[in-house]
């Protein structure tokens, strides 16, 4: 029992790393996103932010699991779910229509240098989260847990997106990559924004479980 008790004390901790974490990238890849006039390294901070939210459902979650393993999803997190979901389709729509703007005018970024270093960064901590959840989840046969550590992968594949539009643009100036990596952004995100809500009406724990 202690080390279940431990174990959950580790699992609600990368849980707060993560929301800590996000906050952190979101402001800084906005802030250069904004001021490098990179669209995709805006829009990935911007999903940073929107992964702050989830990030607080799924630390409440943790701590319903650790007093109560078999419960069900309350209200606080099929509010925080449908909170991002919401948060998700609105970040897709205004990524989807500012990239095809930029397209029709030829719009490029001024460097995409940080992107690539952001991205670069996010992988690694990213996959760190991932294998340490897993293993915590997997020793605590928490299929919830499990879950979350699989949907934090989308984060991998995000970055991954974001280091390949801007890494090629950093080093063969391709007009409209920076756009083409945000609409894959885009694409993720709406997928996200699926998953929120049809958690949200249901107690399925995770679409890529």
């Amino acid at each position: 029992m202690s080390e279940n008790i431990r174990l959950y004390k580790i699992a609600f901790g990368l849980a707060l790393f993560t929301i800590i974490y996000n906050v952190v990238e979101g402001l800084i890849s906005t802030y250069l996103g904004f001021e490098d006039e990179s669209l995709a390294l805006f829009g990935f901070g911007l999903d940073s932010f929107i992964e702050v939210v989830s990030g607080l459902g799924i630390a409440h979650m943790v701590l319903r699991i650790q007093n109560n393993p078999n419960s069900k999803r309350n209200d606080f997190e099929r509010t925080a779910l449908r909170i991002t979901g919401i948060a998700f389709y609105i970040l897709v729509l205004g990524l989807v229509i500012t990239s095809v703007y930029n397209i029709w005018t030829g719009h490029k970024p001024i460097t995409t240098f940080w992107g690539v270093v952001i991205s670069m960064i996010s992988i690694l901590i990213m996959w760190i989260l991932v294998v340490w959840k897993r293993k915590v989840g997997g020793q605590l046969n928490s299929a919830p847990i499990l879950a979350d550590a699989n949907c934090t992968m989308v984060c991998v594949y995000m970055s991954v997106i974001l280091l390949a539009s801007s890494g090629l643009y950093e080093l063969f100036g391709l007009r409209y990559i920076d756009s083409i990596g945000t609409l894959g952004l885009a694409y993720f995100a709406f997928k996200e924004g699926m998953e929120c809500f049809e958690k949200a009406n249901s107690d399925k724990n995770c679409c890529c479980d």
